[in-house]
């Protein structure tokens, strides 16, 4: 069963890595990306095929705290993540205030992310 990733981050060049190392660390399989507040909430709004959305906080164009409150409504298996160089303690209870699963810093915490994706992926496995 395929673990569905929607990643929400401006910049390429980690977009693309984190891409690479969720699909070989996690079995991760990427459904789409956006890089502005406006795209991710509006592919996510549309489509309910994914598992976790994984939102940068600082985009190109708007906010990721905007996408994790637009996905509030989301079904009760999906998880939101927030993947931020900015994940102070403010910031991780804020982000869960608006609805986020989980909040992991990206110069630290990739490792964390990864496992928490393991996590995830083995309980939608054990709900099938």
């Amino acid at each position: 069963m395929p673990f569905r990733a929607y990643i929400v981050e401006d910049s390429s060049t980690i977009r693309d890595n984190l891409i690479e190392t969720l699909k070989e660390l996690a079995e991760l399989e990427p459904v789409g990306t956006s890089e502005t507040e406006h795209d991710g909430k509006r592919w996510l709004a549309a489509n309910d095929h994914w598992d976790i959305a994984i939102v940068d906080l600082f985009l190109r164009e708007g906010s990721g705290l905007n996408v994790v409150e637009a996905l509030r409504k989301r079904k009760p298996a999906q998880r939101v993540v927030v993947l931020s160089n900015h994940a102070t303690a403010d910031v991780r209870w804020r982000c869960a205030q608006l609805g986020a699963d989980a909040v992991f810093d990206k110069s630290t915490e990739i490792d964390a992310m990864v496992e928490y994706c393991l996590q995830q992926r083995a309980r939608l496995a054990e709900a099938a």
